[in-house]
């Protein structure tokens, strides 16, 4: 074809092959279901080859269909970063971070008047993944992701390591007598992020019987584990990074001395299209002083 299609077709694409779904590209686009597929259908006709097959009610992307959404993606990337260099103009423009939403929550968003403080003419746009390692978001100037390291496409530098330790509200542990010792959590439910592993491995650390992590309730996302915990609905494996706001402002406290080191990690990733942009780097240097020395 000679001429290039719709742009709003383009991020359709880009988004239903993050996502999978047709629903959830048109939740982050804010369209509607029959908007993004009729956007689907034209990029499919306008470029004259396979982009989907069709799988009863689903769609899913050929290979020819991945491959294509990914140089869309660099190609989405390469414009955004360039729109940010050109209105920029130093320490102004906007700057767009992808973060995890547990840190988002807990830790960026009670600090981040003290960037804006540093730089406020900087206007600051926080967008939170579906998945904890997830830096494929062409919009995204900067990632907070939460992982092995290993993420394809971008600069990646490690921002903090996690270690993780029982978590409870006051009113729980009030009602439940006091908290002295770690079996003194074994009282109470137990709340999981996703799976047991975490409680597992604690369980084992602190001597413990493992089948114990068997028991309670699972959630999909961490600001529903801390709000189930603050709520003392249970005892969480919580993260003592973004933990600490809700020790220090009283609502959760750590059971025992026992804890247990992730074997991932919180990384800063950014797109190599837009690691010389002025508001990024001024990021960068605030995120790096503001949070704990970091050991690895």
């Amino acid at each position: 074809m000679s001429r290039i299609p719709s742009t709003q077709a383009l991020r359709a694409l880009e988004c239903f092959a993050r996502h999978g779904t047709v629903w959830a590209a048109a939740d982050e686009l804010n369209l509607t279901r029959s908007a993004v597929s009729h956007q689907l259908r034209l990029l499919e006709r306008d470029l004259g080859f396979t982009l989907f097959n069709r799988v009863g009610t689903r769609i899913e992307l050929t290979p020819r269909g991945r491959a294509y959404a990914g140089d869309v993606r660099g190609a989405l990337s390469a414009i955004a970063g360039s729109a940010a260099r050109n209105a920029g103009h130093g320490l102004s423009g906007t700057l767009t971070i992808s973060c995890t939403p547990g840190f988002a929550a807990f830790w960026l968003a009670p600090r981040i008047g003290a960037f804006r403080s540093i730089c406020p003419d900087v206007d600051i746009r926080i967008v939170t993944p579906r998945r904890l390692d997830d830096v494929s978001n062409p919009a995204a100037d900067l990632f907070i992701a939460f992982g092995s390291g290993k993420m394809q496409g971008v600069e990646v530098e490690l921002l903090q390591q996690v270690e993780f330790a029982p978590l409870i509200s006051p009113s729980l542990a009030n009602r439940l007598g006091g908290l002295e010792s770690a079996q003194d959590v074994l009282r109470a439910d137990l709340l999981h992020l996703d799976d047991n592993t975490d409680w597992r491995r604690w369980l084992q650390a602190a001597g413990l019987p493992t089948e114990a992590a068997e028991k309670g309730p699972v959630f999909s996302d961490m600001n529903l584990v801390y709000a189930a915990t603050i709520a003392g609905q249970g005892v969480s494996m919580g993260d003592v990074i973004i933990g600490n706001a809700a020790m220090e402002a009283g609502q959760l406290i750590r059971v025992g001395d026992v804890r247990i080191a992730s074997p991932d990690a919180y990384y800063m990733c950014t797109p190599p299209q837009k690691a010389d942009l002025a508001p990024a780097l001024a990021f960068r240097q605030w995120i790096m002083a503001a949070l704990p020395r970091r050991t690895r």
